[in-house]
């Protein structure tokens, strides 16, 4: 992430470590479940908040980035597509590759709707064009479910680009289209990830004190705490239920918990602000580990999207060992080190990607980027 004003080093570096703990929190959550301890170590909720994180600071990232060098569409989404594909595509490839020698050697292990593979042609060609998820269908990708905010990411970079690059009446009737497309449970969480847009856009917020900047960011890590302690997202959910209806609740899958992710916005967004008013108190710290933070968040997508399919597949094959913390770490430390071993190759190609996307792509007319000017945000 490029400096700039709301992108300093310091607090660049902050949000890269906040999206590296939160993949790592994603495999944990994964990996500490009855299969390796016998009893889950974490709630099931601690996954998919980390993933509110996700929305947060995508949100926030896409619209640092479309407010400087991503300036038109072409731009932004050749961009969008080489950091996607380069580690979706071999993602799709991993899945059913590692659950098919999971199944030969323990089918019991993938009981209970771990991973499904009738329809195979129509699980990778939803996942192919991120339709996992449209409306109330929700397309399991083999093993790997983390695909599912993928696909949700994919419809607010859609959104955001009519938004940024359409104009006059055309805009809303294409935004109005994508929208029918998209349906109601991606549009639920969009809220979330465009307040990381609304985050960057204030001005307001670039301007508070540094006692102001301190007391949010305390604030917001209390909350947070709080937050997942008391599982507020589950209670909000089992409320929205009862107002629903089990069916219609069942159907909105990942967004069946949108009241709890609201409030979970809010207290991210919170820190956000809170901390990028206080990010310059932290040069030092990060000046002794900045390198090291860069490299590891570099990874961040390749460990969201290889972990889960490769957790099941190693709960099989060191399955000998016991349940039990040990047991938990040797998953953990081999999945990490295949995510690794992977992603040292698949980040690689993200480059390669984008210059054969600049070549097939034919150069338009610039589209005038329709953000409002900074100084006009409140």
């Amino acid at each position: 992430m490029a400096e700039k004003q709301g992108m300093a080093r310091s607090f660049s570096l902050y949000l890269d470590l906040l999206r590296l703990l939160a993949a790592l929190t994603v495999m944990v959550a994964h990996a500490a479940s009855s299969n390796t301890l016998g009893t889950p170590l974490l709630p099931i909720s601690v996954g998919h908040n980390a993933v509110v994180v996700f929305f947060l600071l995508s949100g926030y990232v896409i619209a640092f980035v479309a407010d400087g060098k991503e300036a038109t569409a072409r731009e932004f989404w050749i961009s969008r597509l080489a950091r996607i594909y380069s580690v979706a595509l071999p993602a799709m490839l991993l899945a059913p590759l590692a659950d098919q020698i999971g199944l030969a050697l323990s089918p019991q292990h993938y009981a209970g709707g771990l991973t499904t593979h009738d329809h195979p042609v129509l699980r990778m060609a939803a996942s192919l064009v991120f339709a996992n998820e449209l409306w109330l269908v929700s397309i399991m990708p083999f093993s790997n479910s983390a695909y599912w905010s993928l696909c949700y990411e994919m419809s607010y970079y859609l959104l955001f680009s009519l938004w940024c690059f359409g104009s006059g009446r055309r805009r809303w009737l294409w935004l109005g289209l994508a929208a029918l497309v998209i349906g109601p449970k991606i549009l639920l969480l969009a809220p979330v990830w465009a307040l990381g847009v609304l985050v960057y856009r204030w001005q307001g917020g670039y301007q508070l004190p540094a006692a102001m900047g301190w007391a949010c960011w305390l604030a917001s890590l209390a909350g947070l705490v709080g937050f997942q302690y008391l599982d507020i997202g589950e209670q909000l959910s089992q409320w929205t239920a009862r107002l629903l209806g089990a069916e219609l609740h069942r159907l909105l899958h990942f967004s069946k918990h949108f009241l709890g992710d609201y409030l979970l916005a809010l207290l991210i967004a919170l820190n956000f602000v809170g901390f990028r008013c206080i990010a310059g108190r932290f040069d030092p710290l990060f000046a002794a580990c900045g390198t090291a933070i860069r490299k590891a968040a570099s990874y961040t997508f390749s460990i969201y999207l290889f972990h889960l399919p490769l957790v099941l597949l190693f709960e099989i094959l060191l399955a000998g060992m016991g349940k039990g913390y040990a047991y938990l770490a040797a998953v953990l430390a081999a999945t990490l080190v295949t995510v690794l071993l992977l992603g040292s190759v698949t980040e690689q190609q993200k480059d390669r990607l984008r210059r054969w996307l600049a070549q097939l792509i034919p150069a338009a007319k610039p589209a005038k980027f329709d953000f409002p000017a900074r100084s006009s945000v409140k």
